[in-house]
């Protein structure tokens, strides 16, 4: 099949997906399972102890991350509801789910692993320095500043699966980053829509690569975190920046020069390794 422009091949995938014959990605149950429930009000750190437990594999992440430097305390966390009722509920929730998204990024086919691999490894090097740049907005959690850095460029992932079975889009490179670019936003909403993420979230998708956007906002939010964290470890890799860096509103919301380094910021490294 060729394709003639973006809104063609938006159409056609939109069209797919409506048809199950493309998949959103999806979080593993027991990622949604303690989002529910946390949000519900009602949980008791046993409950969400029992749910966690169901993922052998999350489990072990979940303790491992309670005991490294980020958040360890002076007595060792050894189970489960000690972790819950030590890191609290609500970093709980988002930690599950960033630790969760590792398996979203795993795909069917052996061709898209290199494209899915290097879109995590840029997703986990933003939530690094969006976690670390937190630190300037106590009105902002760290632990959702993360996961904005991680879901920043889900929408990449069905438009990629799309075009290894369009053999016209799997061989024209220069087209497939257009219609990535172009269309990665809009699917990505999409896919936080129905993973029922909050709206701060979806913003974060939305409006990334708006560089210019709302300049007479005064507060900084999650998307001003990952533009600049996305900005920084583009500089950071002596890749060079696609806009004039000096003129983007989200350095001057979050009190930053354009020409800042931050990727040596307290606690960067360590975020990384948590999803090593």
């Amino acid at each position: 099949m060729h394709f003639t422009d973006e809104q063609e091949f938006l159409d056609h995938l939109l069209d797919e997906i409506r048809n199950d014959r493309i998949n959103l990605p999806t979080l593993p149950e027991v990622a949604l399972k303690v989002r529910r429930a946390v949000e519900s009000g009602n949980a008791t750190a046993s409950q969400l102890a029992q749910m966690i437990g169901e993922d052998a594999g999350l489990s072990a992440r979940l303790l491992q991350v309670a005991n490294s430097p980020l958040y360890r305390g002076r007595a060792e966390i050894t189970n489960l509801q000690m972790a819950v009722m030590r890191l609290g509920y609500d970093t709980v929730r988002s930690l599950i789910t960033s630790l969760a998204l590792k398996q979203v990024f795993t795909p069917d086919s052996p061709l898209l692993e290199k494209y899915f691999q290097t879109i995590w490894q840029t997703s986990v090097d933003v939530a690094a320095i969006s976690r670390a740049l937190s630190s300037l907005c106590p009105h902002l959690e760290s632990e959702q500043a993360m996961l904005a850095g991680l879901i920043h460029q889900i929408g990449k992932l069905p438009i990629l699966v799309l075009a290894n079975q369009t053999p016209d889009l799997a061989d024209n490179q220069a087209l497939l980053d257009r219609l990535i670019t172009a269309l990665h936003p809009r699917i990505g909403e999409m896919i936080l829509a129905t993973w029922h993420f909050p709206e701060t979230l979806r913003l974060v998708v939305k409006e990334y690569h708006d560089w210019y956007r709302r300049p007479d906002m005064e507060q900084a939010d999650y998307v001003d975190l990952i533009q600049v964290a996305y900005l920084e470890n583009l500089t950071s890799k002596g890749e060079e920046p696609p806009v004039d860096v000096s003129r983007i509103p989200a350095f001057s919301r979050l009190g930053l020069a354009p020409d800042i380094e931050v990727i040596e910021m307290e606690g960067v490294a360590e975020t990384r390794q948590m999803f090593a």
